[in-house]
Parts: structure tokens; C-alpha cells; sequence
């Protein structure tokens, strides 16, 4: 019988060597090995004869070369060919399978071994949407004014347009973070079922982090407070949007904006401030349906009243400041002391008509 052993010749001659040893006396195998004068095949201990391919000579140098080891002994091939086997090198076990073992099957993807280090996921839950991000998804220079409904349509379109305007913009920024629900710090007369909506009510009870993982607040109750009384430090009076930097200077290469009016519809309890404060929930960019009521995302200061403006305002409050020039698209980022508010949009006093953004989980 003929058998073609092609690049395996290494472990064969090998297998030879050791089975030398083994045969009866006065029996010994012979290897053509490449550069003697030998014939082209090998003599087996059942006299069979084993054709070597033509160029076995140079496949079986640039395996010793390339992927065998170089051995000086008939034990060093030994451990060759177990190692060539998949067997023990140091016992010299071919590595034969046990007939009798069990084969333990496929992993299921769904276990998780129990040596993989599991990571949970990063902690994001709150931002301020930043003009770039408001202008990109509106396709306006202006923002989208006091128009929320993104797409949506039928009642309650306002409210549902701003909460995925907030996944949205969260995705963008950490991708996979709009698999959680976010909600916009909004509130409305009519939730499409005619009931009030409390933007307090929608955000879920914290804790919430910025993108970068600092404490916004920790609970619902730390956010009735003219700035958050658990907050960072750093962002504290100085609210992130959703990249993590402080919104007062979004751009770090360029001085401080005066955008610090975010819409809200809210009193400082977080519940609807009145029935002209929501821009008719959201759907409208109409100079005469009311005047929306937006929160400071930074403090602000001078006149009277509990946060330092004259009457219902309290421009420290970062959900109830004051009352904006109107629901109309537009943007105001320079500190002109009252604004522009004969212009009637959204960012007259200092802003462009961002809202907060809350995810129901950290």
C-alpha cells in the first residue's frame, strides 16, 4: 500500500526513529531522509512502502526550519511528535482522544464566564442640549423655538418630540445611551389624555450624572433648590451639556455666551407654571400664544425678588427664572442686560431654546 504523507514527513520520520526501538530484533526501518541517495519512499514496519511527493525534500526542510524543532536525540523527536500530535511533550502522548470522553459541546453565548471581568455601563443621565445639537436636529440656525414635536404628531406630539430630541442628542454623544428613556424637563397642560403634566413628575427619582459621571443630584427632593444641593461642585452653577462641558462656554477656545434660559413651563416646585407658560405644549413658534417660563442653567444676578430679578423671577432658579419674550425660533448669546424682548422668540433674554434632558436611570 502507497500512501502520499506530504508535509507531514517531519512527524513521520520522527515516529519512525522512535518505533526503531521497538521492532523486533534484527528488524530495522529505514527513512529515506532528503540528500542521500535513497529512493523516494519509506519502508514500514509492515514492509509497506509510503510515496514521498517530488519536492518533499524542500517542504520538509522549510518545515525543520520554519515550524519544527531542531532535536539532537531520538527523545527530543519524541517530544516533537507529541508536540506535532497535540500531545504531552514531557510524557509523550501522541494526544490520541479518550474514545470514552465527552465532548462538553458548544459554549452557549448566553453564559458569562465566570473569570470575565463584567464592566457596567457608564453613569449618564442629565444634560443640557447644546446649540450645535439643537440646531443640527431642527436644520435651522435658529433652533427649533417652542416647536418640539420632532417628527411626532397627534396629542401629546410636544412633549413626545422633546423626549426623543433628548435621546437623540444622548445617543449622538454616548452611543447606545438612547436605550434608556429619557425625558425633557417639561411641563404641559395636556398630556393628550387631558391632564396636567409636572415636569418634576416625569424624570423618574434619581440619582442622576452628567456625561462625564459627576453627581447632578441624588435624589428628586436635592432638585428643589434654586441650583441642585447635591450637584458637583463643578457643575453646580454651571449645568453640562451632553458632551460633559460646562454650557456657559461651550467652546473652550472661545469666551463665555449668555445662554443661560432653558424652557421649562415650570414654577420652582417643578409643576406647571400656567397655562400660557408652555407654548402651547410644545407645538407652537407663535409670538402671541404666551410666554414660556425657562430656568437659569446658570445663575444670574441683579434686581429684586428671591434669586436677584424683579418680580416673579429668580435668576438663580434653574427651573423657574422667568418669563421669555415668546415662542419663536430664535437665538440671543450676547449679555445686553434685558435682552431683546421685542423680538419675541425663545432666546430674547440669553439662550436659543435648549431644555434639560433626564434619563429614568443613572
Amino acid at each position: 500500500m502507497r500512501r502520499d504523507i506530504g508535509g507531514r514527513f517531519v512527524a513521520g520520520a520522527a515516529l519512525g526513529l522512535v518505533l526503531a526501538g521497538c521492532g523486533d530484533e534484527g528488524t530495522t526501518p529505514w527513512i529515506d531522509v532528503p540528500g542521500t541517495d535513497q529512493p523516494g519512499s519509506v519502508e514500514t514496519l509492515g514492509g509497506e512502502e509510503a510515496t514521498l511527493p517530488e519536492d518533499a525534500a524542500d517542504r520538509t526542510d522549510n518545515a525543520v526550519s520554519q515550524d519544527s524543532p531542531r532535536v539532537e536525540d531520538e527523545g527530543g523527536l519524541a517530544e516533537a511528535v507529541a508536540a506535532d500530535e497535540g500531545g504531552d511533550p514531557g510524557t509523550g502522548d501522541p494526544g490520541i482522544p479518550d474514545p470514552g470522553a465527552t465532548d462538553p459541546g458548544p459554549v452557549d453565548p448566553g453564559t458569562t464566564d465566570p473569570g470575565t471581568e463584567v464592566t457596567e455601563p457608564e453613569k449618564f443621565s442629565f444634560f443640557v442640549t447644546s446649540l450645535r445639537a439643537m440646531q443640527d436636529l431642527s436644520g435651522s440656525a435658529n433652533g427649533f423655538g417652542g416647536d418640539l414635536r420632532f417628527g411626532e404628531t397627534g396629542a401629546g406630539a410636544g412633549l413626545r418630540g422633546a423626549d426623543k430630541i433628548c435621546a437623540t442628542i444622548a445617543e449622538r454623544s454616548m452611543p447606545g445611551a438612547s436605550a434608556k428613556v429619557w425625558r425633557a424637563f417639561l411641563s404641559a397642560t395636556d398630556d393628550g389624555n387631558g391632564n396636567v403634566v409636572n415636569a418634576i413628575d416625569r424624570i423618574g427619582e434619581g440619582p442622576w450624572y452628567d456625561r462625564l459621571g459627576r453627581v447632578f443630584a441624588l435624589r428628586k427632593a436635592d432638585l428643589l433648590y434654586d441650583r441642585p444641593s447635591s450637584a458637583d461642585a463643578t457643575i453646580k452653577n454651571d449645568f453640562p451639556n451632553e458632551d460633559g462641558v460646562p454650557n456657559h462656554r461651550p467652546i473652550l477656545t472661545q469666551p463665555q455666551v449668555d445662554n443661560h434660559d432653558f424652557l421649562t413651563g415650570t414654577n420652582a416646585q417643578g409643576r406647571l407654571y400656567g397655562s400660557t407658560a408652555t407654548c402651547k405644549d410644545w407645538t407652537s413658534v407663535a409670538t402671541n400664544v404666551g410666554k414660556p417660563r425657562v430656568g437659569h442653567s446658570w445663575p444670574r444676578s441683579g434686581g429684586g425678588g428671591p434669586g436677584g430679578g424683579p418680580g416673579d423671577q429668580d435668576m438663580a432658579n434653574w427651573m423657574s427664572a422667568l418669563d421669555e419674550a415668546g415662542c419663536k425660533a430664535g437665538i440671543n448669546l450676547v449679555d445686553n442686560g434685558a435682552g431683546d424682548p421685542g423680538s419675541g422668540t425663545v432666546g430674547a433674554g440669553g439662550g436659543y431654546g435648549g431644555i434639560y434632558c433626564f434619563a429614568l436611570t443613572p
